[in-house]
C-alpha cells in the first residue's frame, strides 16, 4: 500500500498497518454524526425532533443553538461564556477550527450591523443566472404573468427533463431567503415528474425577475417588538387539473418575516369562503 500523505517513512521496507479509516467507510457519515451527537448530549444539549441536525440548550435565561451540516457547525447564543465552553469541549474531542463570526454558510450570506442582521443568497442567485446564461438578460418586474395558469397540458414533453428538475431544485433552495418567488416555484415544482415545453417557457421570466434583484433577502432588526403576526389568503379553485385552491401565508415576529409558504390545499373548496 502507499504511505498516507503526511506520514514520514524512513524505512521503505517496513509495512504500514492501517488502524482506522473513517472516511473510507460507507457508514462514515453516520458514525461521525453519532459520535458528535453523544458529545453534545453530554454537554446538556437537546436534539430537535423536527430537525435532527439542530441542538439547543436553554438554562438560566441562557439560550444556545448549534446547527450541523456534515462537518461544518454554526454556533450561536446569548452567552459568550457558554459558546467558549462548547468550542473548548469540541476542540478536546475533535480537531476543530474557529472561522469567527459567520458570513457565508451553504449559499447564505449573513451581514451584521448595529441595525440588525441581513440574510440573502446573492452569489447563489448569480451562479444560477451564470449557469443558465441569463446574466445579461433584461429584468422583469414580476416572476410570473398574473394570467398565467400552469397545468398538466398535452404539449411536447421537455427535451431535458433532468435539467428542468435541477433548475427547479435550485430555485426551491433560493426560496430560503426569497419569499417573493415562493408562489411561482410552487407552481413549477408541481410538474417535475413530466415537464412540458409550456412549463419550460415559464422559466426565463423567473430568471429575468431574479436578475433585477439578485441580492434581495431578509432583514431582522434587534429593536423589533416581540409580537407574533400572521397573514393568510387563498384563491379559489385556481388549479386547472384538480380544482383545488392555493393558500399563501406568512408569519412575522415583530417586523421580521420568520415563516412563509404557498401550498395547494388538500381538499376541493366548494366556495371562496371555504377556500
Amino acid at each position: 500500500m502507499s504511505v498516507p500523505q503526511g506520514v514520514t517513512c524512513t524505512n521503505p521496507n517496513k509495512v504500514s498497518k492501517l488502524h482506522k479509516s473513517l472516511y473510507g467507510l460507507k457508514q462514515a457519515g453516520r458514525q461521525w454524526f453519532t459520535r458528535l451527537t453523544k458529545c453534545l448530549l453530554s454537554l446538556g444539549y437537546t436534539q430537535s425532533h423536527y430537525e435532527h441536525s439542530l441542538f439547543t440548550k436553554a438554562s438560566n435565561f441562557v439560550f444556545t443553538a448549534l446547527l450541523i451540516y456534515v462537518d461544518d457547525l454554526v454556533l450561536d447564543g446569548y452567552s459568550q461564556k457558554e459558546i467558549d465552553l462548547v468550542k473548548l469541549c469540541l476542540d478536546i474531542h475533535f480537531k476543530t477550527k474557529d472561522l469567527g463570526p459567520i458570513k457565508y454558510f451553504l449559499g447564505l450570506e449573513i451581514a451584521r450591523s448595529t441595525q440588525g442582521i441581513s440574510l440573502c443568497q446573492r452569489k447563489y442567485a448569480l451562479d444560477i443566472l451564470a449557469h443558465t446564461g441569463f446574466l445579461a438578460s433584461k429584468p422583469t418586474p414580476t416572476a410570473i404573468v398574473k394570467t398565467t395558469k400552469l397545468h398538466q397540458d398535452t404539449s411536447t414533453p421537455h427535451s431535458d427533463q433532468a435539467a428542468y428538475r435541477r433548475f427547479v431544485g435550485r430555485l426551491i433552495y433560493l426560496t430560503n431567503t426569497r419569499p417573493d418567488i415562493n408562489y411561482v416555484v410552487q407552481q413549477l415544482s408541481q410538474f417535475m415528474a413530466q415537464p412540458t415545453i409550456t412549463h419550460q417557457q415559464a422559466l426565463p421570466r423567473v430568471l429575468r425577475y431574479i436578475k433585477g434583484s439578485p441580492g434581495q433577502g431578509l432583514f431582522y432588526s434587534p429593536t423589533s417588538a416581540l409580537q407574533l403576526k400572521a397573514f393568510s389568503d387563498s384563491d379559489w379553485a385556481a388549479c386547472i387539473d384538480s380544482c383545488k385552491s392555493i393558500t399563501g401565508s406568512c408569519v412575522f415576529l415583530g417586523d421580521s418575516l420568520v415563516s412563509w409558504k404557498s401550498k395547494k390545499q388538500t381538499t376541493v373548496a366548494r366556495s371562496s369562503s371555504k377556500a
